[in-house]
């Protein structure tokens, strides 16, 4: 699927909305970048981009949506021509808090995203660094961010049957189980129906969605607890 993408690419220009998920210095004035997009992950070299006067600088910097024109040719990287910024959420580099949960999400979908075309990777990145740059619950951005990263990459959890693939009901406990990756019924666990109600809206609906729902902060640190322990 996706290497067929890029070998159509071959000699070909681009033009793509994209978040920079990873930068890596090579030579004298180079950058590496691996870039999501809608169309899925991208590498591409940024030629003389760590020199003082490159018209490339602002465009591929961390927490940035831009437009990037790519050109691919037979080498291993495609070749950064153009990096326009459309969006910079600066408000994430000014707390430390929201700095280390914004890298932690781009990190996670650099390795998440492998070998994938889906839209939803570029969708997550999105919508999760509008919502921390926003002042946004911090524990809520993660929990959605992890498991929709899960769910994108093929591996959604169990929210509707427990491990011995019997119906979720309304009335009972439930503990989670990892290496199951489903609920195991348990009269004293910690996970009752409105939690899992709230993890699987989590799943379900967007992020803004997500955001309109109120909830108190034991549901909230539940939540996060299990999307931990998932991915």
């Amino acid at each position: 699927m996706f290497g067929d993408m890029l070998d159509n690419m071959q000699n070909k220009d681009i033009k793509t909305l994209g978040y920079v998920i990873r930068r890596t210095n090579y030579g004298e004035a180079d950058r590496i970048l691996t870039i999501i997009t809608p169309s899925g992950k991208l590498t591409a070299m940024a030629k003389g981009v760590r020199k003082e006067k490159s018209k490339l600088a602002g465009g591929i910097e961390m927490f940035t949506l831009a437009e990037y024109n790519i050109h691919f040719g037979k080498g291993e990287f495609g070749i950064l021509t153009g990096a326009r910024m459309k969006k910079y959420y600066g408000g994430i580099i000014k707390d430390l808090n929201k700095l280390e949960l914004a890298a932690n999400i781009l990190k996670k979908t650099s390795r998440a995203a492998d070998g994938s075309d889906s839209p939803e990777f570029f969708d997550i990145v999105d919508q999760g660094l509008k919502a921390i740059d926003a002042n946004s619950d911090l524990r809520m951005v993660e929990t959605w961010c992890l498991l929709n990263m899960k769910r994108v990459g093929g591996e959604e959890i169990n929210l509707y049957r427990d491990v011995l693939s019997q119906k979720l009901i309304e009335n009972a406990r439930y503990e989670w189980n990892t290496s199951e990756m489903a609920f195991a019924e348990n009269a004293n666990g910690e996970y009752g129906a409105e939690d899992i109600k709230l993890l699987r809206l989590m799943t379900k609906g967007d992020l803004r969605v997500v955001q309109r729902v109120k909830m108190h902060d034991g549901m909230m640190a539940k939540a996060l607890r299990l999307a931990q322990m998932v991915i």
